[in-house]
């Protein structure tokens, strides 16, 4: 049995998520029915570094492919290609060791979130608009108290306080990008909706709605508050997955802008 490494991009919109789901199209049950057709009579299983919610895209999600194959790492890129849907794209495949772990061994993970400042014909699927002024600033200054190692459970689902709600928040950045507002969380792993509950919190301070203090309460103290501000999964893109002797991409940038198509080839941004 070999295992590869496989370096995934694809738009969220159709999908329940990434995790395989009875009754319902899933990223991973999508790769595992492209490699089973490629593998006639071999298993074939798909693992990636974590999952993403229903309608969230990814930039490049990482996953690992077992599999009985003599196949070069390119060949397998260019068949599951054939074989999967046009949202969804292998950008690379890597042979890798039998004990490297797609979710175990990932070290950080990051996510860009993109907030609309002006009504678009094209970008609805990738962004969130927001007819409302935001101050940009009171969001930048407010971002800052998520840094850290806190307790989450405030911006978790209720189906994730079973376990350890701590993360550790390695960075909150914000920037303008034409009419886009772009907001990259980086942390050691994250709670289902924790990245989106973040983001409409930080929205409501924008608007003048929230104060800023509120934040250090939520982490404090649990709270339904921030649910009632979940973002809409449409702008939130999976950026990088960085493993051991890998670092963060310094740059971030809009992958798509509004009103046109951006395609950042981010594989090639990887440094290893």
């Amino acid at each position: 049995m070999s295992r590869f490494k496989l370096y995934i991009e694809f738009d969220g919109t159709r999908y329940s998520g990434w995790q395989m789901q009875k009754n319902a199209k899933s990223i991973q049950g999508k790769l595992i029915e492209a490699a089973e057709k490629i593998f006639k009579g071999e298993r074939a299983d798909v693992q990636g570094s974590g999952r993403t919610d229903a309608g969230v895209h990814a930039i490049c999600q990482t996953a690992h492919l077992d599999v009985n194959t003599m196949l070069a790492p390119e060949i397998i890129r260019l068949k599951l290609n054939d074989e999967l849907p046009a949202d969804i794209n292998v950008l690379e495949v890597e042979k890798t060791h039998t004990k490297f772990h797609a979710r175990h061994d990932a070290k950080q993970r990051s996510y860009i979130y993109q907030i609309a400042t002006r009504r678009s014909a094209f970008g609805k699927p990738y962004v969130w608009w927001i007819k409302d002024k935001l101050d940009f600033a009171k969001m930048q200054q407010a971002a800052k108290q998520f840094v850290g190692m806190h307790n989450y459970v405030s911006f978790a689902d209720k189906d994730e306080t079973e376990k350890s709600t701590k993360v550790l928040i390695e960075e909150v950045q914000l920037k303008r990008e034409g009419d886009l507002i772009l907001i990259r969380v980086v942390g050691s792993h994250f709670l289902w909706k924790q990245v989106r509950r973040m983001v409409g919190v930080l929205v409501e301070i924008g608007r003048g709605n929230m104060n800023e203090s509120k934040i250090k309460q939520f982490l404090e103290r649990e709270s339904n508050e921030p649910a009632k501000f979940t973002a809409p999964p449409s702008g939130l893109f999976l950026e990088q997955i960085i493993y051991e002797g890998e670092n963060l991409s310094e740059g971030f940038s809009s992958f798509i802008s509004v009103g046109g198509v951006v395609l950042v080839n981010r594989k090639n941004k990887r440094n290893k």
